[in-house]
C-alpha cells in the first residue's frame, strides 16, 4: 500500500496514548475499537514482573499504567488504547494475588484477594476461584478472577491459607466465599490423613 506509512508500536506510544485517554477508575476499553498494530517485546513473567525488549519495567506508576489498559481475547493478551491495540506475552496469569483476608466461616465466608499491583477483589460468583493442576506432576496453579476476564495467579504461602479454611462439599474439598464454593481438589484424590 503506497502512502500508508507502518508505524512500529512502542512503550512510549501507548504511555502517551493510556494518559491521554485517562478517566477516573478503569479506562471503558470493551468499547474502544482500534486496530492490531503489532506486537510489542513487553512480557508479564509468571511473578507478575513486568518486561520492556528484556529489561524489568521498576517504576510500579508505569506497569499499573499498562494493567490499566490491559485486554484479554482468548489466550491472547493486548495493550489498548483508543487509537492502537498491540500484542504482548503472558507467562501465565497478568496478575499475582500476594495476599487475602478471610472475614466469616463456613458459607458465610468472604475472601477479599490483594493483588501485587493493588487491585481487590472479594472471591464469589463475579470473582471465581479455579485451580488447575499439572497433568504430569499434578502439582496446582490456583487463579482467581481479578477484573474483566484477567486472573491473577494466588501465590503459594496464600494458597496454603486457602487449604487451611478447606472443607468437603458434594465430594469436593475447597473453600466457600461469597456465597459460593469452589472446590480444590475431589475429597477422593486427598490423602487419608488429610
Amino acid at each position: 500500500m503506497s502512502g500508508q506509512k507502518t508505524v512500529t508500536p512502542t512503550a512510549e506510544g501507548l504511555i502517551a496514548s493510556a494518559k491521554a485517554a485517562k478517566t477516573r477508575g478503569l479506562p471503558p476499553l470493551e468499547k474502544w475499537n482500534p486496530p492490531f498494530c503489532g506486537d510489542l517485546d513487553m512480557q508479564i513473567k509468571r511473578d507478575g514482573t513486568w518486561f520492556y525488549q528484556g529489561t524489568p519495567i521498576g517504576r510500579i506508576g508505569l506497569v499499573k499504567l499498562f494493567a490499566s489498559i490491559l485486554w484479554r481475547e482468548g489466550d491472547d493478551y493486548f495493550l489498548v488504547t483508543p487509537v492502537e491495540k498491540v500484542g504482548i506475552t503472558v507467562e501465565d496469569a497478568p496478575f499475582v494475588a500476594v495476599d487475602f483476608n478471610a472475614k466469616g466461616t463456613g458459607r458465610d465466608q468472604s475472601l477479599t484477594f490483594e493483588t501485587n499491583l493493588g487491585d481487590i477483589a472479594v472471591a464469589g460468583p463475579d470473582h471465581p476461584i479455579r485451580v488447575v493442576r499439572d497433568p504430569d506432576t499434578s502439582e496446582p496453579s490456583p487463579y482467581v478472577l481479578i477484573r474483566r476476564n484477567l486472573e491473577a495467579l494466588i501465590d503459594r504461602k496464600s494458597f496454603y491459607r486457602l487449604v487451611d479454611l478447606g472443607c468437603h462439599h458434594e465430594g469436593w474439598f475447597g473453600v466457600w466465599s461469597g456465597g459460593e464454593f469452589f472446590g480444590i481438589i475431589p475429597s477422593d484424590e486427598l490423602p487419608a490423613d488429610a
